[in-house]
Formats: structure tokens, sequence, C-alpha cells
């Protein structure tokens, strides 16, 4: 009997610059850090540009589900017009991330939070406070508190550290337990099935996909291979 691939859903990263989404790219791509506070702002710079994604299999807890987590990374290329609608497209969660060192980081949540609600509006969205390791913290629990209660749209809120991993396999565990809860697997591994069968139905058969079809399945990364892991924000 053909085994059933886990399904796969796609994760994006949202906020400002240099507030560590990269950083927790890579976390993510291969449990490294690369400490960018030396380099000269070129250097650092260079170190993000570049789309990146990459998936990773994960169990859900409730349930002993098997899933993957493709997490997308806009590597410094947020306000690119020509990447802002296929990044977002058929993204189901989005993390929401802001320096909590930095006030400015955290002011400018609600824009990035707007595009998320309108350009993913089915995504879960998780509010995630990275640099938990420097303080004092400028971001108060106060700040958040407010936030929150202003756009009661949060799926779940973390403190987290890249540089230290601290909180990292809480935050990736609670992520992909709520994607599981909140999604009917089996529906979902069916409808990938399908849809690849089709693929194959139309390329066997000699005919030309449709430019939909082959933009969905480009925008939604099909294939959820790695790419090179991309530097640090």
């Amino acid at each position: 009997m053909a085994s059933i691939s886990a399904p796969e859903f796609k994760v994006i990263l949202c906020g400002e610059y240099g507030v560590g989404k990269t950083s927790l790219f890579r976390r993510f791509a291969t449990n490294s850090y690369l400490e960018t506070a030396t380099m000269s702002a070129a250097k650092s710079r260079q170190s993000t540009l570049g789309l990146d994604h990459l998936s990773r299999p994960f169990e859900s807890t409730t349930g002993n589900r098997s899933l993957k987590l493709q997490l997308w990374d806009t590597g410094g290329l947020e306000r690119v017009a020509s990447i802002t609608n296929s990044y977002y497209k058929f993204a189901e969660a989005a993390l929401l991330v802001y320096s909590l060192d930095s006030l400015d980081s955290f002011h400018c949540l609600s824009q990035h939070l707007l595009e998320i609600l309108s350009l993913a509006e089915n995504a879960k969205i998780f509010l995630v406070g990275n640099k938990s390791d420097l303080c004092p913290h400028e971001v108060q629990q106060q700040d958040i508190d407010q936030f929150v209660e202003q756009f009661p749209k949060f799926d779940g809120h973390f403190k987290v550290s890249c540089k230290t991993a601290d909180g990292l396999p809480e935050m990736w565990s609670q992520v992909v337990d709520q994607l599981a809860a909140g999604s009917s697997l089996s529906a979902k591994t069916s409808m990938d099935a399908a849809f690849k069968l089709h693929q194959k139905q139309l390329l066997d058969g000699g005919y030309q996909q449709s430019s939909s079809l082959s933009s969905s399945a480009a925008c939604c990364g099909g294939g959820g291979g790695s790419s090179s892991a991309a530097n640090t924000s």
C-alpha cells in the first residue's frame, strides 16, 4: 500500500528588519545562530538578503499525528511589491516577530498585522518577542497586553531567544498543535494526494498545466524541499 505523506503547512515570518526573523529561520533550518553584532552594517544586511523557505517534519502532541511546517523568510525583501502577494498566499500561520529590546519594532507591528489580515486572512497569527536574552527589555508586558487587547486575533504569544534557543521548542510545539487541531489532517492529506495525482495525470497525458495550477503549486512550495538556509537578520 502506498504511504501517505504528512500534510504540510505554510508558515511565514513577518516583522521589521533586524528583529531576528532570519535568525529564527536559521534556528529552524540548522539549529544554529550567526552573531551579527560585530559585523559591519553592509555585511549584516548582505547576510539577510534573499527569499528562502524550508520544510521540517513535526509530531503533534495531540493525537501523535505527523505533519510538516514549511517556514518562509523574506530575507530583507519585506517591501518588494513583486513578492508580497505570493509570500502571503496560502499561508496557514504567520509569526509576527518583534524585538524585546526595541520599542520601535513593537510599534510597527500593527502595519504588519494588517497586511497579514488582508493578504493571509485565514492564517493563524502568533506574536513572537525575540531577543529575550537581552536586558532590560524596552517592550514591557503592559505594552504587549494593550496590543493584544486592541487586536484580539492572536493564537499565541511567545518570548524567545534565537541566540540561546530559549523558548523555541515550546513555541514550535504549540504552533504545530494549533495547526493540527485547527485543520482536518485527513481531509488535507486527501486533497494534497488528489492534487498531486491530478498534476501527474495532466503531465502523463501530454497536456500543459494551467497557469493557475502552476502558480498555486509554486506558491505553496508543493515539493516542500529545502533550500539553502538564508543568513541572519
